[in-house]
């Protein structure tokens, strides 16, 4: 196809035809002359047979037949101890059996399977005539891959005044995530870059159209910064070898804040996190020379040559890494039965990216965002309603196969109902984003657009 629209686009510029049209005329006679039409014989074939080829070079078929098992519980001791304290204990175990005939992962050869598993004590006593609320835990969890965790977590809840109605809260609590599947033995081609885990049973086995292994791309690449700089200049001595280290545990110690109570007419909750986080598990891409290597001259010349691939590694941040941000609520009553509310998130994301050029955060999440409410739920006998609208500014979106800057978007819902006590049923007719303007959320997701429904909820 491509050869066809050269020759066409080319055949354009030299009879004097502009760029633009030049570029009309190559792909409608390269359309019409090697791609099927819709609807007939030949395309439905091609379309069957891309639809059912999972080789995804070739075709767009995912064999994913993954499984995982998973057995948990807990026992509470609480009336062996005659209520003077809340005890419980518990524990989990899981397993994954990655299976996708090495489509997504590198499960070439078999299913790949590996472990986790947790055990957890939990302990919530209460002071001062129940005002004063003290919860401690503390969990241990194991995978097979790494050493085992640890996260202790200590929390305040203080009732105040006459009838308890101011609720101060807070606490503290130190956590970690541990690489999830993906990160650890995926194998996949997404166009820009080839997805490669860092597991260290990942790292021997043979990348998607490649003759390299995750050995190779650790171990043996250049950085993505430093490959454009050499494809600018041309100077080899600013190409950087780099050796990813392989991912581990990204470990977050945590405080946050919290009110709950009535203020004059308002009802007000307010919350305040600070998230510091160590080894944040991170995205990297990396240039790994086809068949030469870093540490010689081949490696230059696979690069000037084109004979290279782009990878994108699982690691962890070296980069100072915190979040924090805050929710408060505020809501009232107008005219006795008309609610009113008005809640405001605020959510930040700090790092310095001179310190890890190639690290991409992920954070996708707006940092601004506000909803109002506005409604009556006896407006007259029987009827009520209730209308919203929500506000979020705009924010990057960064995901493996694309980033993207998610535009600011406004969305209005509508609802209203009607009950009939007899019947011990409500109907409601209602809607999201009833203004019709489409949006999206995230790369590679479909636009989002309105949602009517009519429902009947009987037992109420």
């Amino acid at each position: 196809w491509f050869g066809t629209y050269a020759g066409a686009y080319l055949t354009g510029i030299f009879g004097g035809a502009t760029d633009e049209q030049a570029h009309a005329g190559a792909r409608a006679f390269a359309d019409a002359t090697l791609t099927p039409q819709p609807g007939t014989p030949e395309f439905k074939a091609l379309f069957n047979q891309i639809i059912t080829d999972p080789d995804i070079t070739t075709g767009s078929k995912f064999l994913d037949n993954t499984k995982m098992y998973i057995g948990e519980g807990n026992y509470n001791f609480k009336r062996m101890l005659n209520d003077a304290v809340d005890l419980q204990v518990g524990g989990s175990f899981r397993q994954y059996s990655l299976d996708s005939g090495g489509t997504i992962f590198t499960d070439y050869d078999g299913p790949i399977e590996y472990n986790e598993y947790g055990a957890y004590i939990q302990a919530i006593k209460k002071f001062s005539d129940d005002r004063l609320k003290v919860s401690a835990s503390l969990r241990m969890d194991k995978n097979e891959f790494f050493d085992a965790s640890y996260s202790p977590r200590v929390s305040l809840n203080y009732s105040a005044g006459e009838n308890k109605q101011h609720n101060l809260r807070a606490s503290f609590q130190t956590g970690f995530r541990n690489p999830d599947t993906q990160s650890l033995f995926i194998g996949f081609d997404v166009g820009r870059a080839i997805l490669v885990g860092s597991a260290p049973d990942n790292l021997d086995r043979r990348l998607p159209g490649t003759n390299l292994t995750g050995r190779d791309v650790y171990f043996d690449s250049y950085s993505a910064a430093s490959v454009g700089a050499f494809a600018a200049t041309g100077d080899p001595s600013l190409l950087v070898p780099v050796q990813i280290p392989l991912v581990e545990q990204e470990k977050v110690t945590a405080f946050d804040i919290g009110y709950r109570g009535k203020i004059g007419i308002f009802t007000v909750d307010f919350n305040a996190y600070y998230n510091s986080y160590d080894g944040f598990i991170a995205q990297k891409v990396v240039i790994t020379p086809n068949s030469g290597s870093t540490s010689d001259i081949t490696g230059v010349i696979d690069l000037a040559t084109g004979n290279f691939k782009a990878f994108l590694t699982y690691t962890n941040s070296l980069a100072e890494v915190n979040s924090y941000g805050g929710v408060i609520s505020l809501s009232t009553k107008i005219a006795k039965d008309y609610k009113f509310s008005i809640n405001y998130t605020y959510a930040q994301f700090d790092f310095d990216q001179a310190s890890d050029p190639d690290f991409k955060a992920g954070f996708n999440t707006p940092k601004h965002k506000v909803k109002v409410s506005f409604g009556n739920r006896k407006l007259f006998k029987n009827f009520g309603f209730g209308i919203n609208a929500r506000w979020s500014d705009d924010y990057l979106w960064e995901a493996s196969i694309a980033n993207a800057l998610m535009p600011a978007r406004t969305v209005a819902d509508a609802q209203i109902n009607y009950s009939i006590p007899k019947m011990k049923s409500v109907f409601k007719i209602g809607g999201s984003n009833i203004g019709g303007k489409e949006y999206q959320s995230a790369v590679g997701t479909g636009n989002v657009g309105s949602q009517f429904y009519i429902s009947w909820v009987i037992g109420q």
